[in-house]
């Protein structure tokens, strides 16, 4: 098989990953990667590949690529799809992907987890990440007033990696009826062909 993936059924950013994958119908073979264990105990064929120690990575003909939103665009240039029509779109594509690393990538993750796993999290710290949360559900809410998706009228990997964790956000206590524009983005990314729930997709 010339594709790998290492991921977790948890793990949103794993998530993104594999619906790339799935949704160009491009053949890989998926490995679980139990992310409780600690990072020494973890497969031998993964720590060899895993240059952070994290999920996801991708082993693409022997060549591994690591972090979720550099693996999208690796996809995206390799199969040519969801990413864009143009050289314009391609420098769109990159600047969503570097706002959601920064931001709701950082936000509803760390709120689902302390949510879920740390049931001692400080209330100040769950406030900053919910007020943190609330105000990229906003940004992307307003952008999804004037646009189907991130770029338009068509679906990239700039759509993919930030409704990546959205599909879990009753775990982080988020209402996304608040969020309208929000919840039919992700209807319309759910009705792509091949779509499936994280859960499902990464049994």
């Amino acid at each position: 098989m010339d594709l790998i993936l290492y991921g977790n059924r948890e793990s949103g950013h794993s998530y993104k990953v594999r619906l790339m994958l799935t949704l160009t119908q491009t053949p890989h073979e998926y490995r679980s990667v139990d992310i409780q264990l600690p990072r020494d105990r973890r497969p031998r064929e993964f720590q060899q590949v895993s240059r952070y120690g994290e999920v996801p990575v991708l082993v693409d003909r022997g060549q591994a690529y690591v972090q979720s939103n550099a693996i999208l665009l690796h996809l995206a240039q390799r199969t040519l799809k969801f990413y864009g029509r143009d050289a314009v779109d391609h420098d769109d594509v990159r600047e969503w992907l570097f706002w959601e690393a920064n931001r709701i990538g950082i936000s509803v993750p760390n709120l689902r987890f302390a949510m879920r796993w740390l049931p001692d999290t400080k209330p100040e710290v769950l406030d900053w990440l919910r007020a943190r949360a609330v105000a990229d559900l906003d940004r992307l809410n307003s952008e999804f007033a004037e646009h189907k998706f991130l770029l338009g009228d068509i679906p990239t990997v700039a759509d993919l990696s930030c409704c990546g964790y959205l599909f879990w956000a009753d775990q982080a206590a988020i209402d996304l009826a608040r969020w309208p524009n929000v919840q039919r983005w992700l209807a319309d990314i759910s009705a792509l062909p091949g779509w499936k729930h994280p859960y499902d997709l990464m049994a």
